[in-house]
């Protein structure tokens, strides 16, 4: 599937500080989530739907991927 990222609002977490080395996230058309790189905004980005990036996000909070 191919989705047009032009014009996308991307953001950082408030958390993240004057860091460069940080996730973007943009709220897309459709229920889409996209992902990229902060050092690399044109580079690729990864996508998914609004449940998926729900689940991630989910699961994150509850430490389901802390080593």
């Amino acid at each position: 599937m191919n989705i047009d990222l032009t014009g996308a609002d991307w953001f950082k977490s408030s958390r993240s500080g004057a860091s460069s080395n940080c996730v973007e996230v943009a709220f897309l058309p459709n229920h889409i989530v996209g992902v990229r790189d902060s050092k690399n905004p044109t580079g690729p980005a990864l996508t998914f739907t609004s449940a998926e990036w729900s689940a991630f996000t989910s699961a994150a909070t509850r430490g389901e991927f802390n080593s």
